[in-house]
């Protein structure tokens, strides 16, 4: 079908491409293009993040739903912000999910920003790209709200608004590390409990699946509300890098650098081989 054609971003002759627009204020992590090699089982070829990234979360108990987590919750100020500028700094940051078992929780590894129509950049691959719909509405609204939508009629993605009231701008998940309630989340996916923790989040549609999100329950959750079900916290786990490369999966504005993930961690989904720069976070 001639929809399945992909639409690349389109400039005037002479402005500035997207990529040095959006990384103006991004002071770069080196001096060249970074070449990222996933090993075939996983692994990067660095040393894995796991440890450090499970850093007092191993005696947090999940079998009471008021359990208390580590971490505060962020502040709306935090999303109040164009969508390329909040993803890098979502980098590290925790989505927890309250289930009637208990917590269920993994740090960001992985994430992707969509631009709302206001913005002088065209993004023909966001949902609010022709506007505001019944489907789409909570992405116009404040920041910090979950937009949950279906695909395929069965699987679900996860996106957290940006901007100010009346804006249209969202991050989507793409990947999870398992931090507590792995065996819950390998219940949710029907998974053996030994499975590497990785295969359980890695992915936009597997990270709701493994956490037990759905778009009747959790769209339009408020995110930074203490009594949600479903909340963003932030343990101050540091994170200094981000790779930048283009957003995978879609079929418009396919070269807008987009994809903001932890480098060389063995969750982040796609291609295990991909080209990206490299951006100190601040």
């Amino acid at each position: 079908m001639s929809r399945s054609r992909t639409t690349p971003l389109t400039k005037p002759s002479g402005a500035p491409s997207f990529e040095r627009t959006l990384l103006e204020g991004w002071e770069s992590a080196d001096d060249s293009r970074r070449r990222i090699h996933l090993q075939s089982d996983g692994r990067p070829g660095a040393p894995s993040f796991s440890r450090d990234l499970r850093k007092g979360w191993e005696s947090t108990k999940v079998r009471g739903a008021k359990t208390r987590l580590p971490g505060h919750l962020l502040p709306r100020a935090f999303f109040e912000a164009s969508p390329e500028r909040v993803a890098p700094r979502l980098l590290g940051k925790i989505l927890a999910h309250r289930a009637p078992a208990g917590w269920i929780a993994g740090r960001i590894v992985e994430v992707e920003a969509y631009l709302g129509p206001h913005h002088r950049t065209p993004d023909p691959a966001a949902h609010s790209y022709r506007g505001p719909t019944p489907r789409n509405r909570v992405i116009f609204g404040p920041a910090g709200y979950a937009y949950v939508y279906a695909i395929y009629g069965r699987y679900f993605c996860m996106n957290i608004t940006c901007e100010t009231d009346g804006r249209a701008g969202c991050i989507l998940l793409r990947a999870l590390e398992p931090l507590t309630g792995i065996g819950l989340m390998a219940q949710n996916r029907s998974l053996q409990a030994n499975v590497r923790p990785c295969e359980l989040t890695s992915g936009p549609s597997r990270l709701c699946q493994a956490l037990g999100l759905t778009r009747p329950i959790h769209n339009g959750l408020d995110l930074l509300d203490p009594q949600s079900s479903l909340q963003v916290l932030d343990d101050e786990f540091p994170v200094t890098k981000a790779m930048v490369t283009p957003r995978i999966g879609i079929r418009h504005a396919v070269d807008l650098p987009l994809r903001f993930s932890l480098p060389e961690h063995a969750c982040v989904s796609g291609p295990k081989r991909f080209t990206g720069k490299c951006i100190f976070v601040r």
